[in-house]
Formats: structure tokens, C-alpha cells, sequence
């Protein structure tokens, strides 16, 4: 099986994923923006690696884009993002991302990290907006994602865990 690892990774967490399923697979790993499609549509298997953030997918235009060029390969996706695992708000995450992608594509999820500090001034502002708002919110009646905001604060925290490729992995050795 010869593949590609295609990753978006804004702050890191993404990256360090595609580290590990590079070391798990052999696939070679380049950058979403750097991949050239007629490089990519050399391989059988292609894996894109992409962080979440605001509810968008990082490189997922790149489907979108080549998606009549991919149709006959096997297209994974892999995201990354900082709550944990919630199988309603994953749905909603690819649902919206695969709007006007017709290729069918197995979806994986992994835990990333959370550093306000490396983030941009557009993700800083933005949470500090998500944050008055559940400020007004009551505790209870939160989603998982805003629990895990909240939670988080302005903390620096790592939760990426090589257990969140293992799927991902076993659905390759099928």
C-alpha cells in the first residue's frame, strides 16, 4: 500500500499526529499547501491530517478542491481538535466540512492541545467571544466543546496520545 500523510497544523498538535502515523505507516507526510495533485493522486491511500478550528477543518479545501481527481482513492481524514471526543459535535464538524464533497470519507478524531498564547490574534479574540457568551450560560446546559473551553481557560494543556491513531491504523490493516 503505498500513501500520503496531508496535514494543516496551525499551532502543532496536527503535526505531531502526522509524526506518528509517518512512524506507524511509512507514508511520506508533506504539508496541505505545499501537496501538488499530481503528486498526490500517485498514491493509493491518502490521509488528511487537519486541526479544527471553529468548527473548519485545516486543509480540507484540498478535497474540495481535487475531489473529481481523488474519487478512486482512499481518502481518510484525520482532525484534530481540543475537546474531547463527542460524537453529536464530530458529526456536526463533518457534516459541515464535507458539504459539496461527494467522495465518501472514513472520519478519525484525536485530542490536540491548547496554548491561547501561540494562538492568533483572530482564535484569541474569537475565544474571548465564546467566553462572554457562556458566561452567560448556565453550566449545565453546555455543550462538551464549551465545557472543555471553559475548562481550559488560559492553561497551556497537551492531551495528543498516540491511542487516537490506533483507529485509524486498524481501519488501514483491513
Amino acid at each position: 500500500m503505498k500513501g500520503i500523510i496531508l496535514y494543516h497544523s496551525k499551532y502543532g498538535a496536527t503535526k505531531k499526529y502526522a509524526s506518528w502515523l509517518v512512524e506507524e505507516t511509512g507514508f511520506i507526510c508533506i504539508e496541505t499547501e505545499k501537496a501538488k495533485i499530481q503528486d498526490v493522486v500517485q498514491y493509493d491511500v491518502i490521509i488528511l491530517a487537519g486541526g479544527i478550528y471553529a468548527t473548519g477543518i485545516g486543509g480540507i479545501k484540498f478535497l474540495r478542491k481535487y475531489q473529481d481527481l481523488l474519487k478512486d482513492k482512499n481518502v481518510i481524514v484525520f482532525c484534530c481538535g481540543a475537546s474531547p471526543y463527542e460524537e453529536k459535535a464530530f458529526k456536526q464538524v463533518k457534516d459541515f466540512n464535507m458539504k459539496n464533497i461527494s467522495l465518501n470519507v472514513p472520519f478519525f478524531y484525536g485530542r490536540g492541545a491548547w496554548d491561547v498564547d501561540s494562538m492568533s490574534f483572530v482564535h484569541r479574540k474569537l475565544i474571548s467571544l465564546l467566553k462572554k457568551m457562556l458566561a452567560k450560560k448556565d453550566p449545565k446546559d453546555y455543550e462538551i466543546w464549551e465545557k472543555a473551553l471553559v475548562e481550559a481557560g488560559d492553561a497551556k494543556a497537551d492531551w495528543t496520545d498516540k491511542k487516537y491513531i490506533k483507529p485509524l491504523l486498524e481501519y488501514l490493516n483491513k
